[in-house]
């Protein structure tokens, strides 16, 4: 079976009914994210979405801000994109650094031309039917890495991250 790679409205809960379970909704997201994250070097995280934690992303950005059905579309606009499509893997990668001083320092280089810099960045990872192939093998080395000049750094992802993520590829 194929995971589904759009939040339609028909998949909105109402805000009673995701309230009810939300502490429990919470927990067990928490744990599908666990192996859906791999750091890479000492500041980068990598994120990998799915529908289920963009439904959940959707659901508690309704809860949070209480805008209602007139909300409703742009979440989806949003959060769409970051589905994977069956033939890639999407990210949210952070750059996560709890000191200020050396935050600022880190992204000052990575200003744009208006003078805003971003800790968050969105990445699509295309594949071809033969990398699916090799991602989807039992105990396949599967290696991330950032070729920035002042941040190279490489990860090989864990086994259970890598089972986690084919789930995503057709």
């Amino acid at each position: 079976m194929m995971a589904k790679t759009e939040i339609t409205r028909d998949d909105i809960i109402s805000m009673d009914e995701y309230a009810k379970n939300r502490k429990e909704r919470r927990a067990a997201i928490s744990l599908k994210k666990r192996d859906r994250r791999i750091a890479c070097g000492p500041d980068a995280m990598f994120y990998f979405e799915n529908f289920d934690t963009m439904w959940h992303q959707v659901h508690e950005m309704l809860f949070i801000e209480k805008g209602g059905d007139a909300q409703i579309a742009d979440e989806l606009s949003a959060y769409n994109p970051l589905i994977p499509n069956g033939r890639e893997l999407v990210s949210t990668l952070m750059f996560e650094i709890e000191d200020a001083g050396r935050r600022s320092m880190f992204l000052a280089g990575r200003t744009t031309a208006d003078g805003k810099a971003s800790a968050v960045q969105f990445i699509h990872f295309p594949f071809t039917d033969e990398q699916v192939a090799k991602f989807k093998t039992e105990g396949q080395r599967v290696m991330i890495g950032i070729a920035h000049p002042k941040y190279g750094h490489m990860a090989i992802l864990p086994e259970a991250t890598r089972v986690a993520l084919a789930a995503d590829l057709a």
